[in-house]
């Protein structure tokens, strides 16, 4: 599959999902535009056409980011943002990562969100949430530690002795935050 075939399928659909994010059509169009020479650069890269829609959607959401990371934006976070633009077969752990993600406090899940996710730095997310350096860096953590609690509560991951969750994600229908 080329660029244009992959263009007359899916450019509507990735123009949708930008626009929903800058709320300006011109922008969605130079941001679709974008996201495609990225895709026509890095098209070799894919190993799995099966995986192509997930793979377009990525490129756009890193697009969008980088757009709002140029202009210096705040960009607020939305329960739009945990989830899949499409369903999956498998189960995996990002199945179990996005719903841990999801059952958060906010006050721990935006600062992650914003650090992990998107990329801010923890100033940048200070800044954007009004809230001290200390505070941000605090949350942050917390919120590290309750995604490995997640991981352990919803599929019998454990904590190994060298500190690293290890374990096997579970069918969906076995899985706590999941099914």
């Amino acid at each position: 599959m080329d660029t244009k075939d992959i263009w007359k399928l899916h450019a509507d659909d990735i123009k949708y999902f930008i626009l929903s994010k800058v709320k300006d059509e011109v922008i969605a169009d130079d941001l679709l535009q974008e996201t495609f020479i990225k895709v026509h650069t890095k098209l070799n890269t894919l190993k799995d056409e099966g995986k192509l829609k997930s793979w377009l959607f990525s490129i756009a959401r890193y697009t969008v980011l980088d757009y709002f990371r140029s202009k210096k934006l705040v960009y607020k976070t939305t329960d739009e943002d945990f989830i899949f633009e499409e369903q999956k077969l498998e189960h995996t752990e990002v199945d179990c990562l996005h719903g841990i993600i999801k059952s958060l406090p906010k006050k721990y899940r935006d600062p992650l969100f914003l650090s992990d996710i998107k990329g801010l730095k923890q100033q940048q997310i200070a800044d954007q949430l009004n809230l001290a350096l200390p505070t941000i860096k605090s949350q942050i953590q917390r919120g590290r530690k309750m995604i490995a609690q997640g991981f352990v509560d919803c599929c019998d991951f454990v904590i190994n002795d060298q500190g690293f969750l290890v374990g096997e994600v579970k069918d969906k229908a076995d899985c706590k935050m999941c099914h």
